[in-house]
């Protein structure tokens, strides 16, 4: 027997175990207009308070899979993989490990988000190059990801429809904050994509949404026990968000961050570490071994940059990005180093608040309808533990006029600790792997 919407809402808010025919049906609903927004809010909401099994998660996560196309790529001649990031500052991991991975032998087809809230945004990140098409047609899509190894686009409107519907809805009830919900969100995004591996960057710290270790690791464990419930082997890394993981966050300049990586010019460290350790993951995962050497093999003898080169162009970028990206990269007016006001070290960062300045500068969004400036947020961004006096700069600024980098030094300035010593954090705390 079928249930009611009002039925089955009432057995979660009863907290009564959910069927997974029970959870496919009311998703189907969802899709179809069968169930109303009130009723989905409702569900929501009796899920944030009574939460769900793993079950339950792994069911609402496949229900959201198949409300929308699966991508097949049963044609390549290689394994197929992703990584996704619960999100940071300076956060630009992707525009590197796609192509690395490419040139590994593995096809990446990326399905990537914008900007949300304080973290920045894969696909603003590529806005910044002209022409690069961020939402091609299926056709050039799967055409670029055969050619260059790898495509970095946005979600479409086939791929799990249910999940935009209901995630829109859980943004204006006060439900996102639930990591059952969270799980389902992300995952059903993946699965669709037609993945044989995934590996999942969760961060913890001041920049993270989950800024305890304690929390982190429970959205890790939720996320690699429900991805491999549903059929998709996925492993997770659960890395440090108490400072930006690039030396730049800003659109514009972390794509030049990005290409500098690609090209050797300069790599932080930092940034090397992670990238490098989520490579090996997927590797693991679709049994390659030695992944860490043949990533940094991939990176040290310009194929990596390469299969980027070839990205960019096929999905309308210009030929010559890589070779004269500043002639591309908007560059903003104003441009100020932000000057330590003491001697001492870097103590603490309120990513955040970093972050937030991001945005306040225009380069991220407080509306969804809000137009990102490619051009401004921050460079050369002191890390924690770096020695400072009152003639070093703590980042410079890039602005769009006077009165914006003087906000924006007030917030730098209000976001840095300085101190005698600093917290030494691990990068990489915790691992998971494919069950």
């Amino acid at each position: 027997m079928t249930l009611l919407p009002q039925e089955f809402i009432a057995r979660k808010r009863d907290n009564l175990p959910l069927a997974r025919d029970e959870i496919a049906a009311f998703i189907a609903g969802l899709t179809s207009g069968a169930v109303t927004h009130a009723q989905a809010a409702a569900f929501a909401m009796a899920v944030y308070f009574n939460d769900m099994t793993i079950d339950e998660r792994v069911a609402l996560t496949l229900a959201m899979r198949d409300s929308g196309t699966v991508l097949d790529w049963s044609d390549l001649d290689g394994p197929v993989a992703d990584k996704h990031s619960t999100g940071g500052v300076g956060d630009n991991v992707s525009l590197m490990l796609a192509p690395i991975l490419a040139a590994c032998g593995v096809y990446v087809p990326m399905i990537s988000g914008r900007g949300l809230g304080h973290t920045g945004g894969t696909l603003d990140k590529f806005d910044s190059i002209p022409g690069y098409k961020t939402n091609p047609d299926n056709a050039l899509f799967r055409k670029v990801v055969k050619s260059a190894g790898c495509a970095v686009i946005g979600q479409t409107d086939d791929l799990a429809p249910a999940d935009r519907t209901l995630y829109a809805i859980r943004d204006v009830t006060a439900t996102v904050e639930n990591i059952s919900l969270i799980t389902a969100s992300i995952l059903s995004k993946k699965l669709a994509a037609g993945l044989d591996a995934l590996v999942l960057d969760v961060k913890t710290g001041s920049g993270a949404f989950m800024p305890t270790p304690e929390k982190s690791r429970a959205l890790a464990e939720s996320l690699v026990a429900v991805a491999n419930g549903a059929g998709l082997k996925t492993s997770a890394l659960i890395t440090d968000m108490n400072e930006p993981l690039a030396s730049a966050a800003g659109n514009a300049l972390e794509m030049r961050n990005a290409v500098d990586f690609l090209t050797g010019t300069h790599r932080d460290p930092r940034l090397l570490d992670v990238t490098l350790a989520l490579c090996a993951a997927v590797l693991a995962s679709v049994g390659i071994a030695d992944g860490a050497r043949k990533a940094e093999m991939a990176l040290n003898s310009g194929a990596a940059l390469g299969c980027f080169a070839l990205m960019v162009t096929e999905l309308g970028g210009p030929a010559d990005f890589v070779e004269r990206m500043d002639a591309y990269l908007a560059k903003a007016p104003v441009v100020r180093d932000i000057l330590a006001l003491r001697a001492g070290v870097v103590a603490a960062i309120d990513t955040k608040a970093l972050g937030m300045a991001v945005v306040a500068l225009g380069g991220g969004r407080t509306r969804p309808t809000d137009t990102i400036d490619h051009a401004v947020g921050f460079d050369t961004i002191a890390g924690l533990g770096t020695s400072v006096t009152p003639q070093s700069p703590l980042c410079t600024v890039h602005a769009r006029d006077e009165d914006a980098a003087t906000a924006a030094e007030a917030r730098i300035r209000a976001a840095f600790t300085i101190g005698e010593t600093a917290p030494d954090n691990p990068l990489i705390s915790f691992s998971l792997g494919p069950t």
